[in-house]
């Protein structure tokens, strides 16, 4: 048995609710213009944002109301559950196994979460075996559609023929906000969607793409940039206005850094795979790794179709990128809280 492990299989979900960019922004102008003298200044980010419709854990009438902690949190466990079990059961299917076949499993989400996790809470309704080792982590943010996968082929090498299932589910729109009048929340609700993905990772000779490396790298000084403030209404967004100048600038070197720990120059890589945060985010990466300006168009057309999911939309970003054919070398990468930036590379399977 090799030791190089595979992408065996890839599979995505979206919740029913579907909230077209017109309707967001007329429903937010009735929500806030009269409350934020800003609104109308802010508003021009519905219309620059790049993004067509989104789906929403929730119809758009759900967020007329206050919503607590309860509220946020029953939507979650019943709809990332849905969502879970959905991209989780494709992905097996294509992989050609059943659930009782999973050894490891590792769930990423920085939207929700219950106690016990969802891993747990869905162990029957999956049909996972009782030895099953559940790996939940919470608070990666956007990046952790990476930093989730590269955990997950870390754990699928260290123990050869051990199949490892990889979800990622966010429900961003749960963490809209009435009460906060703030430019990071109208950003964020012209921005952010609902989504969930599942890889199956194992070592063996087939798969779609050979995970090649892993790596991460933390800025220092920058806990402001993006995360949550949580208070007892709930998940506030964090998000500075220097994001992208800091991407433009910072993300180059730090990739090149985590590449050159493989190994590999930024030359090696014939298609970077990027996050999708925003059309302003997508401009600064594609200056940052030296790229032509519209190279990320899955990126784009994964941002206009469901906007930024945060951890999942790079796994659909990917999807479209094996659909189209992946080159020989291509490097997912992913910025989140922390600040920090993560990076995987594939080489296609021969």
């Amino acid at each position: 048995m090799t030791d190089t492990v595979k992408l065996v299989s890839l599979a995505v979900a979206t919740p029913e609710h579907v909230i077209f960019q017109k309707q967001a922004l007329e429903a937010s102008a009735r929500l806030f213009a009269d409350r934020f003298e800003d609104f109308r200044h802010l508003a021009r980010v519905f219309d620059s944002a790049g993004i067509d419709k989104r789906h929403a854990a929730r119809p758009l009438a759900w967020f007329d109301e206050p919503h607590g902690w309860q509220d946020r949190m029953q939507a979650f466990a019943e709809v990332a559950g849905g969502l879970f079990v959905e991209a989780a059961s494709s992905a097996l299917r294509q992989a050609g196994l059943e659930a009782g076949d999973v050894d490891c499993v590792v769930t990423v989400s920085s939207t929700g979460f219950t106690t016990p996790s969802l891993d747990a809470q869905l162990s029957r309704r999956m049909g996972f075996r009782p030895d099953i080792e559940r790996v939940p982590v919470f608070g990666l943010g956007c990046a952790a559609g990476v930093s989730g996968f590269a955990i997950a082929s870390r754990l699928a090498r260290s123990r050869p023929g051990t199949v490892v299932l990889f979800v990622s589910i966010e429900l961003c729109t749960l963490a809209f906000r009435l009460d906060e009048l703030t430019r990071p929340n109208i950003i964020a609700t012209a921005l952010f969607g609902d989504g969930a993905a599942a890889c199956v990772l194992r070592s063996g000779e087939d798969g779609l793409a050979e995970v090649e490396s892993t790596g991460e790298h933390l800025f220092p000084d920058t806990l402001d940039i993006m995360g949550w403030k949580i208070d007892d209404g709930g998940f506030g967004i964090v998000l500075a206005q220097s994001l992208p100048p800091f991407a433009e600038r910072e993300l180059g070197p730090a990739v090149t850094a985590i590449l050159a720990r493989n190994g590999l120059k930024p030359e090696d890589i014939d298609r970077f795979i990027c996050h999708p945060g925003g059309m302003k985010v997508l401009a600064a990466m594609e200056s940052a790794l030296s790229m032509v300006p519209g190279t990320l168009d899955h990126e784009r057309a994964v941002l206009a179709e469901y906007g930024n999911m945060s951890s999942p939309t790079i796994l659909f970003v990917l999807e479209r990128a094996i659909r189209a054919g992946l080159p020989a070398r291509a490097a997912m990468i992913a910025m989140g809280p922390g600040f920090s930036a993560s990076c995987v590379t594939l080489r296609r399977v021969a």
